[in-house]
This record gives structure tokens, C-alpha cells and sequence, in this order.
């Protein structure tokens, strides 16, 4: 609490003050930019606790900030990194992290190369997530971008290839990317939390990730089209009880993929001050858990579309629907106490978010977000969207409103 208090202090006296800018400084005769943001969130709901946070009461458990440096070293090398924090309900926890850092040697517009700490290109925005103030909204699209997720797709530690190739006969730009790297997840994520309900404290969290994206930036001004492809070999150990063996009390816990895949789609118009974007996503997970002796296949299903309009320099609104889709069935001894999750129709297995924002520039470097969500629905599958039984004893209601008030400087 001292902690979050301190960074609503830095907020709001460097946003009043007016005068936070960029900062940089010669090392060895080269420019490094120093950049960062911070903000500070409030949400409350009018039943069902959310994103880990007491949001039925109100809840400020949600606060992240973030600094980097980086330098163009030559003309086509640029290095840079990241460190990252945040706080959301009983995520995060104020455990500082290294977003991203990296070395990037660009040889030709069609072709470059990058590796170290690697953000991760999948879909319109999993490698700009950390840049809340490019966008209206407070929070992204649950169905595709979930915040309390963060860490399984943000970065990867490996390398990229990547290039633009401008088509011929007027066709538009081909911008791609591919990789492979290790990702690793906090033991302060949802997935982590999400566990422990089963009396199951994961350790470490991670594994082989690698994927191709692609986008074609069409000949018709403002489009743009592409899609990503992703597979991972994922592994997760820790302690736990076993729930076919309780009275053994705590033993060694480890789970790992036999397949986990995600494919997405994705279109953005621009047309002056209109923005329209969607995406689809498909994630198939097919986790082997409880020491392989049972078997977990979620099938999870995401979309959906937005809009925004900026009325004036310093005023803009927005709106989006989001839906979110999950099947699960279980095999192996799991099968004798789960019960297979098939009826997408049902509030457990999906979450329909209906969404309104305003935004508002105090200064070219201050914003304040006011989003309202209108959610049917809370998704409470073997991989958590949002929803937590931790934080919802007394079980979930069907619908939940939720209020959004966000804050935040960027320099």
C-alpha cells in the first residue's frame, strides 16, 4: 500500500507540474532516450469479484509503471530494455521484472534480425500492450488480451528475423516476422494464481515458444490485414496436493504440453480520426497435469471489434464487444471428478464484454480513461479469464457491470 501510494504521488505531482518529458544522455559518444509511464487504476463491479481485485467493494489494486532506455548505436543497430512492475489484486505483487532488452541489427528494409528478451509479434497488439497510451481504452479485449495473463505472451527470450517487402504492380507492403525463444512466466501471474485453488504452488512456468506473424498493409489507404501462428512447449513445476491422495499431504508437482498452439487473425482501418479494428483468435491447450496422470484440453475461442473516434486533440471515445469462448474436457484420473465443459452457452464457459470508453488528454503527456463493462458470462475454465474462485467464495453470478477509471503519465 506505502508503495502504491508513493507511485500516486509521482503521477500526479509530475502530471501537474507539466513538464515530463523524454530524457537523454551521451554514453560513449552515442544518445540514449530514456523513456517510461505509470498509471493507476480503479475498478468496481456490482457483483462478481474481477481480475483478482475486491472489485465489489472498489478496489485501486491496480497500478503498473514502467522505465527504458534505449540507443541507436549506428545506423542500423538499435539496443534498448525494459523494467517493468505492477500490482493487480493478488498479481504482480510489486515484483519487478525485465520487460524486454534487446539488440536489433536491421541489414536491409526486407530483412533484419533481433535477439536478447524479445517482445513477442502476435496479433494487432501483444507486442504494444505495455503502450496504454497509444490506445482509448483501459484494458484491452479480455477475450484476446488478457491482463492478468500478461506474461505468457509478452516476450520471449531467443531471436527474431523480420523484414518489410513492398509488393509490386501498387499491391501494398508485406511486413513479416518469425521466432523462437523461451518464454517464462512469473510466479506471480494469473495462470500461478489461478492454481493455487487446487492447493497447487507452482515454481516455474515456461517453455519453447516459437511463431511467424504476417501483415499486409493493402493497396486501399487505412488497411491493414495479417494473421499469427504460435506453438509452445510448456512446462510448469512446483508442489501440491494431489486430489486423488490428499492425505499424502504436499508432494512434488509438474505438468507439461502434449500440444498448445494459437492461431489469430486480425484487420485495422483507419479513415482520419475513425478506427476500426478485430481480431479471432483459437487456442488449443492440451496440458498433461497432476505428474501426467491426467490430461487437460482446453479449446478456447476469442474475438472481437472495435472502434474509436477522437472527437478533438484531447477528447476521444470508443466501444468494443468482445466474446470469449472455452470447452474443456479432462482424460486420466481427472476424468473421475471433472465434469466435461462442452455448452458454450452456459455463464462457466463463456464471457460476452460490452464495452464503452472515454479518454481524455489533460496534457500531451497525462490521460485519464473512464470505460464502462457490461459482462454476461464469467469463463471459469482449467485457464482463467479474468474470473477466480478465490475471490468469488460464494460462487459467481451470471452478469457483471463493471466501472474502469484509469490514469496515467507517459514520457
Amino acid at each position: 500500500m506505502g508503495r502504491r501510494r508513493f507511485v500516486l504521488i509521482v503521477v500526479y505531482v509530475s502530471a501537474c507540474a507539466g513538464q515530463i518529458q523524454a530524457q537523454e544522455f551521451k554514453l560513449f559518444d552515442r544518445t540514449v532516450q530514456v523513456h517510461g509511464f505509470v498509471s493507476q487504476g480503479f475498478v468496481y463491479t456490482d457483483d462478481n469479484n474481477w481480475l483478482t481485485m475486491n472489485t465489489s467493494d472498489g478496489s485501486a489494486a491496480m497500478t503498473d509503471f514502467a522505465l527504458n532506455m534505449s540507443s541507436q548505436v549506428t545506423d542500423k543497430l538499435r539496443v534498448g530494455a525494459q523494467g517493468y512492475d505492477r500490482n493487480l489484486g493478488q498479481l504482480g505483487q510489486y515484483h519487478p521484472s525485465l520487460d524486454w532488452a534487446l539488440a536489433d541489427y536491421r541489414f536491409k528494409s526486407w530483412f533484419g534480425v533481433r535477439g536478447g528478451k524479445v517482445k513477442t509479434t502476435l496479433g494487432l497488439y501483444t507486442d504494444t500492450q505495455d503502450l496504454d497510451f497509444l490506445r482509448v481504452f483501459a484494458l484491452l479485449p479480455q477475450s484476446i488480451y488478457p491482463t492478468d495473463l500478461r506474461d505468457a505472451t509478452i516476450a520471449h527470450l531467443g531471436g527474431d528475423v523480420y523484414g518489410n517487402v513492398t509488393l509490386r504492380q501498387g499491391l501494398g507492403n508485406l511486413s513479416y516476422t518469425a521466432y523462437a525463444g523461451h518464454r517464462s512466466d512469473s510466479i506471480y501471474s494469473g495462470y500461478a494464481y489461478f492454481l493455487r485453488q487446487y492447493a497447487t504452488y507452482i515454481k516455474s512456468y515456461g517453455g519453447l515458444q516459437y511463431g511467424v506473424d504476417l501483415r499486409w498493409r493493402t493497396p486501399l489507404r487505412g488497411l491493414l490485414v495479417g494473421a499469427s501462428r504460435l506453438d509452445e512447449d510448456i512446462a510448469g513445476k512446483g508442489v501440491g496436493v494431489s486430489p486423488f491422495n490428499p492425505v499424502a499431504g504436499v508432494q512434488p508437482y509438474y505438468e507439461s504440453s502434449k500440444a498448445d498452439w494459437e492461431n489469430q487473425v486480425y484487420g485495422e482501418y483507419e479513415a482520419g480520426k475513425l478506427r476500426i479494428d478485430a481480431e479471432y483468435r483459437r487456442y488449443w491447450r492440451n496440458q498433461q497435469v497432476f505428474n501426467g496422470t491426467s490430461e487437460d484440453l482446453a479449446d478456447v475461442r476469442g474475438w472481437y471489434v472495435s472502434a474509436s473516434y477522437r472527437v478533438s486533440k484531447r477528447f476521444q471515445f470508443g466501444s468494443y464487444y468482445s466474446h470469449y469462448t472455452v470447452t474443456n474436457v479432462t482424460g486420466g484420473l481427472l476424468s473421475t471428478l471433472a465434469i466435461p465443459a462442452t455448452d458454450t452457452g452456459l455463464p462457466q464457459n463463456h464471457d460476452y464484454d460490452k464495452v464503452v470508453a472515454v479518454r481524455v488528454d489533460l496534457n500531451r503527456c497525462w490521460n485519464v480513461k473512464v470505460e464502462g463493462h457490461f459482462m454476461n458470462g464469467y469463463g471459469d475454465a482449467p485457464y482463467p479469464n479474468g474470473f477466480y474462485p478465490q475471490v468469488n467464495p460464494q460462487g459467481f453470478s451470471t452478469n457483471t457491470n463493471a466501472l474502469v477509471v484509469k490514469t496515467g503519465i507517459n514520457f
